[in-house]
């Protein structure tokens, strides 16, 4: 018997043909997400599922699932994923960590330039035929000798840094737990500080944290109160680490100069409380918002070799290997559904896992 993979979200025929050297596919070839009801359905059955940021993987979700190896998640952020339940369960979890960090970090210096410029109001004026030429107007924040402020430095805060030091900064300061190295900081030209500061001083400002507990609505009416009046605030980590109803009413009141984000509350699946749309005065301030729809990751060839990693992530835990992508070590993970090398002890599972980290 071959192993039945699930996939959640369309993927690139390639990611399929690959897979279907060795497995039966049930793809997804709409460019919609199913409903709960029709993925559990198709995942009864599965040995392995290829699951997106639109999925929530529960405990529920795996009750439903008896015969599954591996989940292997096409993203880098997996708090829609309980992976502890995937362990209890002797289910491999895995990520791709490191494709979506180049994209996110063009796409995070694309809003800052595009807020500040208030490029999104020049489109406007130009398509609606009022344009008549030059005028003095839309004046607006450019990126040379201002501040911007990070908070949370991991790879995709370097990737940013990197990129923002080629605009002659006046300073790029940053706020996280673990202080980078001396050296690092120096050649990318990073000013560490604490988070009250990176608010106070900072004309741009970028959460760029996971989401947590501890980090839901990091970025409230209490954190915008201490930015400067005027200032940016720019999302592009997960919608709820800012709370979109603040934002809204410094924008209203003038705190802030402008908002841009590519991630909204109504996304983060896995918490109950969640708004269940954009906040309508959010949306009502185009003037000073550039809003874009979770296209962070959205480049082709990028999102073609994400898929392809989380399926090769898939054929290693059903040939009993150590899935390269791995979040876990779980004490009865299941091998050799697909036949090949023999399964690995757990306790070197264990090892590579945590060296992944």
């Amino acid at each position: 018997m071959r192993p039945r993979v699930v996939i959640t979200e369309w993927v690139h025929p390639e990611v399929i043909e690959l897979l279907q050297k060795d497995c039966d596919v049930v793809p997804n070839i709409t460019r919609e997400t199913l409903p709960r009801e029709e993925l559990l359905h198709r995942a009864s059955r599965a040995q392995a599922i290829m699951a997106f940021m639109t999925d929530r993987i529960d405990e529920a979700f795996l009750s439903f699932c008896p015969d599954l190896t591996v989940v292997g998640a096409a993203l880098k952020g997996y708090d829609n994923f309980d992976v502890d339940a995937c362990s209890r369960r002797g289910i491999w979890f895995t990520i791709v960590p490191d494709l979506l960090t180049v994209p996110t970090a063009e796409l995070a210096i694309c809003l800052l330039i595009g807020l500040g410029r208030r490029v999104l109001e020049g489109d406007r004026i130009v398509r609606s035929g009022a344009f008549n030429g030059w005028r003095p107007k839309l004046y607006g924040t450019g990126l040379a000798s201002r501040t911007v402020g990070i908070i949370g430095m991991g790879a995709v805060g370097q990737a940013i840094a990197r990129r923002l030091a080629k605009f002659d900064m006046g300073a790029v300061t940053y706020n996280d737990p673990v202080r980078l190295p001396r050296e690092t900081e120096d050649a990318l030209r990073l000013t560490p500080t604490s988070f009250e500061e990176v608010l106070a001083t900072s004309d741009y400002v970028l959460p760029l944290t996971p989401l947590t507990p501890a980090t839901r609505h990091l970025i409230g009416s209490r954190e915008i109160a201490m930015m400067k009046r005027g200032s940016y605030l720019v999302n592009v980590c997960r919608g709820s680490v800012v709370d979109e109803q603040a934002v809204a009413e410094a924008l209203a009141d003038g705190h802030l100069a402008g908002y841009a984000a590519d991630v909204f509350e109504f996304e983060d699946w896995a918490l109950d409380d969640r708004p269940r749309m954009i906040e309508p005065e959010l949306l009502a301030g185009d003037a000073r918002t550039l809003l874009t729809p979770h296209i962070g990751s959205a480049v082709d060839d990028i999102r073609r070799e994400i898929a392809m990693q989380a399926a090769q992530n898939i054929l290693q835990a059903l040939k009993g290997e150590i899935p390269a992508g791995a979040l876990n070590a779980p004490a009865a993970a299941s091998g050799n559904v697909i036949p090949g090398r023999k399964a690995l002890q757990n306790d070197h599972a264990a090892a590579a896992c945590s060296r992944s980290r």
